[in-house]
């Protein structure tokens, strides 16, 4: 399996909380900083993580509310 060691991982905890990475990788942390933005106005938890002299971000949302449609 090559390359996967310069993978993120998929899921990471911070501060006891878990967060799914976004899927992308960003050229510098300039980029990923500017994303991370956008997933904080829409109401995300957004962590930025340096790896290999990659940039990933790791987000979360805590669910507030479910609907559910009748059939």
């Amino acid at each position: 399996m090559q390359g996967f060691c310069d993978m993120a991982e998929k899921t990471r905890f911070f501060e006891g909380k878990k967060f799914l990475w976004d899927g992308a990788e960003y050229e510098n942390e300039e980029k990923a900083k500017a994303m991370a933005k956008e997933y904080a106005e829409k109401g995300f938890e957004v962590e930025v993580w340096l790896q290999a002299e990659k940039v990933f971000l790791y987000t979360r949302r805590v669910v507030t509310e479910v609907v559910v449609e009748a059939s």
